[in-house]
């Protein structure tokens, strides 16, 4: 079943109250309810990530202690989804020691109250959270309108938040919408390492999902303690590259060669670039030559980037 946006205004937010405590539950429901806002109950960890895979929620209560999964791991759930990782998660605890403070906050809570529940504080939390989250969802929306492909990414690789459009490609590239996105084992470890600019592939960051275009990520910086700001292009060379295979019958590695060639890369730099041997590199480039109807690399470069300018 595809999710569900709730698109609310102030008088139409959709409020996800996670507690095991029917007291509590109705307590809160009838005070958010008051408001204008609709309410979602669920009664532990499992059940919130079963309803908010269906719906999103513009704000999430979340208890800290419950049966089962507790808060803390939900609330790592849920923010590992980049569909849900902006909605803002308040926890509710009877627990104000620092530790469980801490622990709610590197889960990924905004906020947290403690209980017994005073119904005016949280729905005054519930007002400043649900305007801070819808801002800066607007200025995502805007970037991705402007075609700023955007995405946040942790040190291990994991993603954290996305513009809409990066979301649908990174979703298509790395396993599909709802799912935990996690960049390719080589991008997360050189993250982890420092992202050290030198350590880049001489063809930089690429993402080459099956059937689907090519994409480019460039590291942009740290836009958070701990989160890695990357903007996501379609890669121009895919559409090149199909351009060449039809109009001279080139295979996809024999596309990738030329068009190396035609960037003035020597032969040993394209064969790292495309992880083959020189020797391999050389076999190509013959049959290319013979494809092309040419007879050295600068008449091979000219009839690429003529071709390619004719497009």
């Amino acid at each position: 079943m595809t999710r569900e946006t709730n698109p609310g205004d102030d008088g139409h937010a959709l409020v996800l109250v996670v507690d095991d405590s029917p007291d509590t539950l109705r307590l809160l429901t009838d005070a958010i309810e008051r408001t204008g806002a609709s309410v979602l109950v669920a009664l532990d960890g499992e059940q919130a990530l079963g309803i908010a895979a269906e719906i999103t929620p513009d704000v999430v209560l979340m208890d800290a202690v419950m049966p089962g999964m507790g808060g803390f791991e939900t609330t790592r759930r849920l923010k590992a989804d980049p569909a849900l990782a902006h909605v803002p998660v308040i926890f509710m605890t009877g627990l104000n020691d620092t530790e469980h403070v801490v622990r709610g906050l590197e889960a990924g809570g905004v906020d947290y109250v403690v209980k017994p529940i005073v119904p005016d504080e949280i729905l005054a939390r519930i007002r400043v959270h649900l305007a801070n989250a819808r801002a800066a969802q607007t200025t995502r929306a805007a970037l991705d309108t402007a075609g700023r492909f955007l995405f946040a990414a942790d040190g291990a690789g994991h993603v954290l938040w996305a513009t809409p459009q990066a979301a649908r490609l990174l979703g298509e590239a790395l396993g599909g919408p709802g799912t935990d996105l996690v960049l390719p084992p080589d991008l997360g470890a050189w993250l982890a390492a420092g992202a050290d600019p030198g350590a880049v592939p001489p063809g930089g960051w690429r993402l080459t999902p099956p059937g689907g275009v090519r994409l480019a990520l460039a590291l942009l910086g740290t836009s958070a303690p701990g989160e890695h700001l990357f903007r996501l292009t379609v890669d121009d060379a895919s559409a090149d590259e199909a351009h060449l295979r039809a109009r001279f019958g080139l295979t996809a590695r024999e596309a990738d060669v030329v068009l190396w060639l035609a960037r003035g890369k020597a032969n040993r730099d394209i064969a790292e670039i495309l992880a083959l041997s020189p020797r391999t590199v050389n076999k190509h480039l013959e049959v290319v030559f013979a494809k092309l109807g040419v007879e050295n690399r600068a008449s091979a470069t000219f009839l690429v980037m003529k071709t390619l300018g004719e497009r």
